[in-house]
């Protein structure tokens, strides 16, 4: 049986993880690092409440076999870009750093469709920045899921994915791209 690790445990796309892992039988434990206390219990989670910009105080509890990164926010809502990459890049590039001297095997990101660290978007440029720091660690494999546009209920209201997700469902047919399959790096 194996541990499973998140961060952002709490997000649209974490929280929907989390239910998966905790009825899988895959795992035994699964492990959640949280700002505050989710409300959420299961016999499998044990729920660590800590201070993301306090790594000493936390480094020593990532330990496990897979490690979920589903942390993300936006400019908007964090405010500043400074703040947006604190989020997007410096809090998973600890927690990845952690996790491998910690010896934790596999490691999982959940990026963005055009994650690019030579894009002149700066969103999309801290998602390719994030990835290429992953894609040179040490772990046994890396899995870097780049999905479009996220739709689902959210605490928050965002009218510019409201609009998309219309716009999506309304005309996806007419998108005939080629999708890329995942890519795993394995070392």
């Amino acid at each position: 049986m194996k541990t499973a690790l998140i961060i952002g445990s709490t997000g649209l796309i974490g929280s929907q993880l989390l239910n998966l892992l905790l009825e899988s039988k895959d795992y035994n434990k699964v492990i959640t690092f949280v700002k505050r206390d989710s409300g959420k219990q299961h016999p499998k989670l044990s729920q660590h409440i800590i201070d993301f910009d306090q790594p000493e105080s936390y480094q020593e509890l990532i330990v496990g076999d897979d490690f979920f990164c589903t942390i993300g926010t936006t400019i908007k809502k964090a405010g500043t870009k400074e703040a947006f990459k604190k989020v997007d890049f410096e809090y998973p590039q600890q927690f990845a750093s952690f996790a491998s001297k910690n010896k934790v095997k596999n490691f999982l990101l959940i990026s963005s469709l055009g994650a690019d660290e030579t894009s002149g978007n700066f969103y999309l440029k801290t998602k390719g920045e994030i990835e290429n720091v992953l894609k040179n660690s040490d772990f046994e494999s890396v899995s870097i899921l780049r999905p479009s546009l996220l739709l689902g209920n959210r605490q928050e209201f965002r009218l510019g994915e409201r609009v998309a997700g219309i716009f999506m469902r309304t005309l996806s047919f007419l998108f005939f791209w080629k999708t890329k399959k995942i890519q795993t790096h394995r070392k």
